[in-house]
Parts: C-alpha cells; sequence; structure tokens
C-alpha cells in the first residue's frame, strides 16, 4: 500500500477508536505502533482489510495499556479484549474526527494544529514547516491541545459552523512551508460535503476551488506577488474552477445563502472573466451587499467584507465613492495595512497618484507579511514615478 494511501486511513482508523471513547491521545500513540507494525508485517503478509488491520492492533495496544494499570485491569480486559466490527462507521469516521479535532474548548490554533495532524494526517514538522514555528513549539501546541481533550467522551456532533471556520483557516494559512496547506484544505473540505447536505460546507469547498485555481498565476518568477489585475489567467485550472462553480451552484440551489456560499460567488465573478477589464463589477457589488447584510453591525463583525465592498463601490461609483466607504472603518482597522492598501489602490483608481504612493507606503509600514510589504513597496515607488496602470488592492481583492 502506497503512503498516500495509508495516510488516507488514519483518520478513519483513529475516528474508530475515539468513537468508542478512547482518550485521543491514547488511541493516537496505540495507531502510530500499529502503523509501525504495519510496515514489518505488511510487505510479506498484506491484510485483506488493512483498516480493519489497524483497528485490531491499535486496539491490542490499547488493552496492553490496560492490563498494565492494576486497578483497572479486570474490567477493561473484559471490555476490551475483543476489536468491534468496524463496517458500520465508516461512511462518517473522518466528519466525526473534525469535529473532535475542532472541539470548543481548544483555542482556534489548536484546532487547525490538531485537525492537520489527526485528520490530514500531517506530520508535526511538516505542520511546523507550514507555520514557520519550531517543531517544538507546535508539538507542545499539539500536546495542550490532546490533554484539553483528556477525560472527554467525543460521542456527540460538535459545530459544522466552528469545524468550517477551522478548515478556512487553514486554507488562509495559505502556501508556506514545504507543505500545501490549502490543498490539504481542499481536500477536507471536499470529504466534508460527501458527509454532510449542508449547503455552506459546499459554499466553503467552492469558494477554496475557485481561488486555489488561480495559485498557478500569483507570484511570478522571483517570487513576488501579481495582483489578480495582472495575473497571466491563461495559468489558472480550469477544471478546478468549473468543479467550483458546480458546487456553488449545488449550494446556492438549497436556498439557504450563507458567508460561505457569497464569497464564493464573488470569487466566480473574477474567475468569470478572460480579462480584468471585463470583470462583473456591478454584480460583485450586489453580492458584497448580500455579505455584509448578514451581519448585524458588518463595521465591526464583518470589517473585512466592508472594505471588500468598497473595492466594488470604487469600481462601481468612482474612488471617491469606495473612500467614503473605507472613513467608516477608519476607527476600527485604521492601523491595519490592508486599510491603507485598498485606500491606495482606491486613490491610484481615482488618478490621484501622490496620496496612493503615501497610502502604500503607509501599508507597507505596517505589513507583517514579508512578500506583501515586498509588494507594497513595489506598489508605493510605481505610483511615485507616475507609472502603470490601476491596480488590485495588494491582496484584498481575490489573488
Amino acid at each position: 500500500m502506497d503512503e498516500g494511501a495509508l495516510r488516507a486511513l488514519v483518520p478513519r482508523v483513529l475516528a474508530v477508536l475515539v468513537r468508542r471513547g478512547e482518550d485521543f491521545s491514547a488511541a493516537e500513540d496505540a495507531l502510530q505502533e500499529a502503523l509501525l507494525e504495519a510496515q514489518r508485517v505488511w510487505p510479506e503478509h498484506p491484510p485483506r482489510d488493512p483498516r480493519a488491520w489497524l483497528v485490531t492492533v491499535a486496539t491490542r495496544r490499547l488493552v496492553d495499556v490496560r492490563r498494565s494499570e492494576a486497578a483497572r485491569h479486570r474490567r477493561e480486559e473484559a471490555t476490551y479484549a475483543e476489536p468491534r466490527p468496524v463496517g458500520a462507521e465508516e461512511g462518517d469516521d473522518t466528519l466525526f474526527l473534525l469535529f473532535c479535532c475542532c472541539h470548543p474548548d481548544l483555542t482556534p490554533a489548536s484546532q487547525v494544529a490538531l485537525t492537520l495532524r489527526a485528520v490530514g494526517g500531517l506530520t508535526t514538522r511538516e505542520i511546523a514547516d507550514a507555520f514557520y514555528v519550531p517543531e517544538a513549539t507546535m508539538a507542545q501546541r499539539i500536546s495542550r491541545a490532546k490533554r484539553a481533550l483528556r477525560d472527554r467522551r467525543l460521542d456527540r456532533a460538535g459545530d459544522l459552523a466552528v469545524v468550517l471556520r477551522v478548515l478556512y483557516l487553514v486554507y488562509s494559512a495559505g502556501h508556506a512551508g514545504r507543505v500545501d496547506l490549502a490543498g490539504e484544505a481542499v481536500r477536507l473540505a471536499r470529504q466534508l460535503t460527501l458527509a454532510t447536505e449542508e449547503p455552506e460546507a459546499r459554499g466553503l469547498l467552492a469558494l477554496m476551488l475557485l481561488n486555489h485555481a488561480r495559485l498557478p498565476a500569483r507570484l511570478d518568477p522571483e517570487g513576488r506577488i501579481v495582483t489578480l489585475d495582472r495575473q497571466d489567467r491563461g495559468l489558472w485550472d480550469t477544471r478546478e474552477i468549473a468543479e467550483g462553480v458546480r458546487v456553488l451552484q449545488s449550494a446556492l440551489a438549497v436556498g439557504r445563502p450563507g458567508r460561505y456560499q457569497v464569497e464564493a460567488a464573488i470569487a466566480a465573478l473574477h474567475d468569470d472573466a478572460a480579462v480584468a477589464e471585463e470583470t462583473d463589477w456591478p454584480q460583485v457589488l450586489a453580492w458584497y451587499d448580500d455579505l455584509v447584510a448578514l451581519t448585524d453591525d458588518p463595521v465591526r463583525q464583518d470589517p473585512a467584507a466592508v472594505l471588500g465592498r468598497a473595492v466594488a463601490v470604487g469600481h462601481v461609483l468612482g474612488a471617491a465613492a469606495g473612500l467614503r466607504e473605507t472613513d467608516r472603518l477608519a476607527g476600527v482597522i485604521g492601523d491595519r495595512h490592508r486599510w491603507h492598501a485598498v485606500r491606495g489602490h482606491l486613490h491610484e483608481l481615482g488618478g490621484d497618484l501622490p496620496a496612493a504612493a503615501t497610502a502604500y507606503a503607509e501599508a507597507a509600514r505596517l505589513a507583517t507579511n514579508l512578500a506583501e510589504r515586498d509588494h507594497l513597496v513595489r506598489q508605493a515607488a510605481r505610483a511615485r514615478r507616475g507609472a502603470g496602470g490601476p491596480v488590485a488592492g495588494a491582496g484584498m481583492m481575490p489573488a
């Protein structure tokens, strides 16, 4: 069995053990021992059912651990000596484990790390590399998450909204390190849609696909950011775009639009334009209107949506109107680099290059991501030279 197939088995086997009430950390340790045994035994004696084999061996390891605990020896030996059949649980194992990893007692950072470790099957080193933190730091984060789940019976459905948010955070972490977190998030979201009919799950998958399709054009050969309006659209993955549109249409057909579906609709409009100048900005604005209407106080509860809407307003009603929209956010995110970057874009859209250069320079000063900072420095320099045409707002428009 190849490494990819074996990795796909890991969350399914772990889910069976956790569903039975096993401690999360102990179940994972037992599974790791079973995987080591599989590497020794399978080359000469491959099992007919690899998943059942791993469940059986991991369960026996757990029994062995319990047998070393004298106080609980008799009761637990009788309970766990024979593995239970696993076939009936197969359908929703991954979904179940996703919910476990997104337990409300965990911090968002721990939810993301544990999801990648347990469900994604990534090593601690791979996760650490992806988030640019030391392996020891990530190991501690995962260990704390496991300790937080200790002695909890994880046998009840959790909040799907939390699971979707965690997958979105995984995707938003981008493509850093040696692990493509965005690709991993797409894979997990695809599995989730197979286990639930919730339209927002399909909306999230569609959003990921429609954005992920642009990945080949996001950086130039020197590794510099290429804004959406300047990307080579011939590099976009048209099959991924087509799949995203199909998934989005099936979600919208349910008639219960949510945040991810609306964001996916906006992404689809950008993907549909053969060139940037053909972008249907009135439709983009209409969808942003729907997005900000999802919250009672969007300026404070969803400033990113209001900021994105300001860009659309600038393209439909003029730069001055877009700038007035950003003024509403000055007291909320006026100290964030994206606010200044969007204002730089709108100033440039209106032809005020000195103001655009000032805004881009301030955005660069506030940016914490090195690639974005370098991009904004170049935007400011270009605006000062008065060269080029309007550009997308430094990552605020989909890229």
